[in-house]
């Protein structure tokens, strides 16, 4: 009975958002009605699914062989569904008054909509075919997003992110090839799948491959030097550049690279080879790189934007110890960053939508006039910074400790670059924070007048996104706990 839910799960959205341009809805409310409780109803059954626990592997589609669109649900497929169920019907709500002045508005949501299901179905995937067969969905689905202003640089910018994604794919593809021939099956399985006994002296080629495809995962991942898609994307909507920027498409990114080194080549075939030095350190270039250049930007959207080049880094990294305690670190960050970056995203669009404004040294005293928006920016800063008492320093403690755990020489390097990042964050973000508290002397509030914080539908994702960036630093016991029998296989 857990396969109808399954795809239950991922054509609702799809279907709902497919729609949605036809219905002749007799207002705006009825809509927007129609839409949340579309997505509502969508993450109720995914936590009926992640509650129950995991199932049997469920064949939609059979191709050739062993070759099929395959569901299973396990504990990667747990945190990367649950944490997609719980952000997007909040992000949605979000949407509906920042979109009030959009043109196009079915069409954003339609897309919208489909795009839930996508990443549901690559959560679910139960082998590497079918996570890549919706891998490639998530970008045709997107491409519209990013694209719906139809201004010049949003054409450019969804231009750059259909040929990087469609680049990044066609190396991924040769890893899946390959994992289909040396593999004893397709199926994602904890310690990978690859036959030593057919893979023979091959072995050097194979870590070749797993390279190229690594960086074909990682061009969703934004790794370095495949990473300058992701600040141009900032021209699409805020609701679109926050889900891009923290749920969707970034997370799918890290979450194919995690069933890639762990599910599929399988560590102890990695472990120790000249190609985990080189993602480790490709990992830990693109932490400094793009603190660095979220430093010296100031716009605020592209500042975020290096803001999660360099986080989206900080889980490869955790990756790349390829350990289990590097995995429930890589886990962490992967959540609390989710949950810490989309509130931060949707500050700025609160910010941009109510003022006109895009730089932060436009950003003068607007904390004095939108208290909730710039209060609940200031913890997720705090949280990015890794303030202990917040998610971001519970993720970093973990990935710091799986680096020193694995006695890896260059991870303990990579602990440098951690806490080099974490003082470049402190200035980038705590820069922000100040401009918006502190203004300089001789402000005039004169231009400010008429501006306050939004309304409750932009507010209530707010307030929900800062406190649990508060209870994921505080109460975070269980959920490491979870990541922890991730890692040993249990789920």
């Amino acid at each position: 009975m857990s396969e109808y839910w399954i795809l239950a799960a991922i054509l609702l959205p799809i279907t709902g958002g497919i729609v949605t341009p036809f219905i002749p809805f007799k207002n705006r409310k009825i809509m927007m009605v129609y839409l949340e409780t579309v997505m509502a109803v969508t993450s109720v059954i995914v936590w009926k699914l992640v509650l129950n626990g995991t199932t049997e592997v469920f064949h939609v589609i059979h191709f050739v062989e062993e070759l099929s669109i395959s569901f299973k649900i396990d504990g990667m497929s747990m945190v990367f569904a649950g944490l997609v169920s719980l952000l997007w019907p909040l992000a949605i709500l979000y949407s509906f008054e920042y979109m009030e002045r959009e043109e196009r508005e079915k069409i954003f949501f339609m897309f919208y909509s489909i795009t839930y299901g996508i990443t549901l179905g690559i959560a679910f995937a139960s082998d590497l075919l079918s996570m890549y067969f919706f891998y490639e969905l998530l970008t045709l689905c997107t491409v519209p997003l990013v694209l719906h202003t139809l201004k010049r640089e949003a054409v450019l910018a969804s231009r750059k992110y259909l040929y990087y994604s469609i680049g990044g794919a066609a190396f991924a593809m040769i890893g899946l090839v390959v994992v289909i021939i040396y593999g004893v099956t397709c199926e994602f399985q904890p310690g990978g799948v690859l036959d030593m006994a057919l893979i023979g002296d091959r072995r050097d080629l194979l870590l070749w491959v797993y390279l190229l495809a690594f960086m074909g995962f990682g061009v969703k991942a934004a790794i370095w030097p495949v990473s300058s898609w992701l600040p141009d994307a900032g021209v699409a909507p805020t609701p679109v550049t926050a889900l891009l920027h923290a749920v969707a498409v970034v997370k799918a990114g890290v979450f194919a690279m995690i069933r890639l080194t762990y599910y599929s080549f399988g560590t102890s075939f990695l472990r120790g080879t000249w190609v985990q030095n080189v993602v480790m350190g490709v990992a830990m270039f693109t932490i400094l790189y793009g603190c660095s250049m979220a430093l010296k930007e100031t716009h605020l959207k592209r500042r975020l934007a290096y803001s999660t080049v360099s986080n989206l880094s900080y889980v490869i990294f955790g990756i790349t110890i390829m350990t289990p305690l590097g995995l429930v670190g890589a886990l962490c960050h992967m959540v609390c960053h989710a949950v810490m970056k989309i509130n931060a995203f949707f500050c700025a669009g609160a910010f941009m939508q109510n003022t006109g404004r895009s730089y932060v040294y436009e950003m003068d005293g607007i904390g004095r006039k939108m208290p909730v928006v710039f209060g609940c920016f200031t913890i997720s800063s705090l949280g990015l910074m890794g303030v202990p008492g917040l998610a971001g320093f519970i993720s970093k403690w973990n990935l710091a400790s799986a680096a020193v755990e694995s006695g890896n020489i260059q991870a303990y390097f990579g602990i440098g670059c951690l806490l080099a990042s974490a003082l470049l964050t402190a200035l980038y973000m705590m820069n922000t924070v100040i401009y918006a508290f502190f203004p300089g002397k001789g402000f005039d509030e004169k231009p400010l007048e008429g501006v306050r914080d939004p309304g409750w539908r932009m507010c209530v994702p707010l307030l929900t996104f800062a406190v649990s960036t508060v209870l994921l630093g505080i109460f975070s016991g269980p959920l490491i706990g979870f990541f922890r029998d991730i890692a040993a296989g249990v789920y």
